[in-house]
Parts: C-alpha cells; structure tokens; sequence
C-alpha cells in the first residue's frame, strides 16, 4: 500500500506519517518543497503537481490548505482526479464544528461521501498543542505570561491530543469506516477549567481572560489572518460558548484500541 499524506509536516500529517510507516506502509509527504526521498512536491494550488503526487498512491490523508476560506474550490477537483487515477481510499481532516451541508470542509466532506469508493472525515475537537504550541496564541501566551484569551466563556470543549487524530487516521486509512467520526480527548472542560489544570501542572497562576467576539476577530486580523477567516473563527467561538463543543465520544478507544489522552497528561508532558 503506498499513501499520500498532505500536511505531512503538520500537527497530525506527521503523526500520520510515522503511523502508517510502523504497518508497513510506504509513504509519500506532500510538500511544496520537498526535501528527502519520501516527499514528494505537491501545491494545492498547482494542479500540475497532483498527477505525479498520486502516481502508485491507493490512499489519501487529506489536509485542508492553510487560511483558505473556501477549500472546496481546491480539494474537490484534487479528489476528482485522484479517483480518476485509482485511488479508492480517502481520510480528511475537518473539524467537529462542521457538518458535511456546510460550506468548505463540508463540501469537501460531501463529496467524498458521494463519490470516494472508501472514506472516513475526521471530525476532531481543539487540540490541546494549542495550548503549548508557541505559533498559536492561546501557546504564545501561556509561555510568555502565562495567560490567554478566549471569546468562548463558559462553553466546554472536548480537547483531544493531534496524536490521538493521527493514530485514527491510520487506523481508517487501513480500515476506511466509510463514515464521519467525531473525535474528543476523555473529558469536556471550559478554557476556566482547562486553565486550572495547566496552572497544577506548571505549579503557578495560568489565567483565561474572556474578550468579545468582535475583540477575538480584531486580534486576528491584526496578527494577519484574512478577515473573512477571522470571521469563521469568530463564529466557531460563539458556537462553543452556547455550548455546541460540550460533548465526548468514544471513536480514540474504538478505532485504536486505546482511551484518549486527557489534558492533565498532555501538559504534563509538553511542558516538562
């Protein structure tokens, strides 16, 4: 089996990657810029890199390009065309907030499940890296002040470890489940909780700051997002804190035989 992995140097492509190679599988890393012998170039934009990115691939693991509003408009006709070359199982990457009738990842989620012989979305929760990752800001702040904001109040949000998503990647990317999963850690907890639990870990005051919606959107297009991303952001908030994110599932123990990483043990980990 030989499997195409986009976003191979991302949060969970990597993982995926060094998942898939444990079985045995040959991998190939899409990148713009490949460097070594298993990537290969790929650019969602240039859609004269695709034929030779799929060239042997039976497998795709599909990440959305980075701030594109509207992924559809590049990920669909890639899809097209990878089946049209023999390629019969796909995993995307979406998140739980979307629903295959919605815009974007969703148009992508509906054209799978209509046309990909073998398929599985992924439709995982926030990740808890972004609470140490320093290129993400609710990271940034923690190591720099030990402080975040967020536009979600109280609502609770089933945080899940990008290892947990990539090992159910492998798993569907060897056993398609031909169905959308959502993906939680164990416990759903409020950014308020989330932050109790990392100042237990780092042994001082982790504090969540609650801004507005609109502040939320403001600071992201100052820090160079696209507003109408910003805004899409800014909706996904709003969504959280009435409470849309306030769910666990068992799909991590199911698909991988093994129970979700909890937040406690992620901190205590990436912050040792």
């Amino acid at each position: 089996m030989r499997a195409l992995v986009t976003g191979g140097t991302g949060k969970t492509g990597s993982a995926v990657a060094r998942g898939l190679r444990a079985r045995d599988v040959t991998v190939a890393i899409g990148s713009r810029h490949p460097r070594g012998a298993d990537q290969v170039r790929f650019d969602w934009a240039d859609p004269s890199t695709h034929d030779v990115a799929l060239d042997g691939v039976d497998a795709v693991y599909l990440v959305a390009p980075a701030l594109v509003p509207d992924p559809e408009r590049l990920m669909v006709p890639f899809i097209d065309r990878a089946i049209a070359r023999g390629v019969r199982r796909f995993v995307q990457l979406s998140s739980s907030a979307i629903e295959a009738s919605a815009p974007g990842f969703g148009a992508v989620h509906a054209a799978l499940q209509a046309r990909a012989p073998e398929w599985t979305v992924l439709r995982p929760s926030w990740f808890m890296q972004n609470f140490a990752d320093p290129q993400h800001a609710i990271g940034r702040g923690i190591r720099s002040e030990r402080a975040f904001v967020s536009a979600s109040g109280q609502g609770r949000i089933g945080f899940i470890d990008a290892e947990d998503i990539a090992a159910v990647a492998v798993a569907t990317l060897l056993a398609p489940a031909n169905a959308d999963l959502i993906l939680t850690g164990p416990q759903a907890l409020s950014y308020d909780e989330a932050a109790a639990i990392l100042s237990e870990v780092l042994g001082e005051p982790v504090v969540h700051r609650a801004i507005t919606v609109d502040e939320w959107c403001a600071r992201l297009t100052a820090a160079g997002m696209p507003a109408e991303y910003a805004a899409i952001l800014g909706a996904l908030e709003q969504a959280i804190a009435s409470g849309a994110e306030d769910r666990v599932t068992d799909e991590v123990l199911r698909r991988t035989g093994r129970p979700p990483r909890s937040l406690r043990a992620f901190a205590q980990a990436a912050f040792a």
